[in-house]
């Protein structure tokens, strides 16, 4: 997404509208994993053979590790570039 961004400001777009733009285009990619992957825990979570004891929080973790981690990559990075490359940008136009 980052390098994505990166690319789009090179070609002249402004900040947000690269953040936009590599938002809207990453989207789908980035929920499509995450759901896929969760969706094929969900037959370890829902199992109650032998061994489920083992495999359920392992199922647990991972669902929730990879749910976390594209809420992570959806919001927080873009909201953290914008802040960062916002406060670089003032810094180089001080001096």
């Amino acid at each position: 997404l980052v390098d994505y961004i990166n690319i789009l400001r090179a070609r002249g777009l402004e900040i947000k509208e690269a953040i936009a733009e590599a938002g809207k285009t990453r989207l789908r990619p980035i929920l499509m994993t995450s759901t896929t992957t969760v969706l094929g825990l969900l037959p370890i979570l829902l199992n109650n053979g032998e061994g489920s004891g083992f495999w359920k929080p392992l199922a647990i973790s991972v669902m929730g590790g990879l749910t976390v981690s594209a809420t992570i990559s959806l919001i927080f990075v873009p909201t953290l570039y914008f802040v960062l490359e916002s406060f670089l940008l003032k810094k180089r136009e001080i001096k």
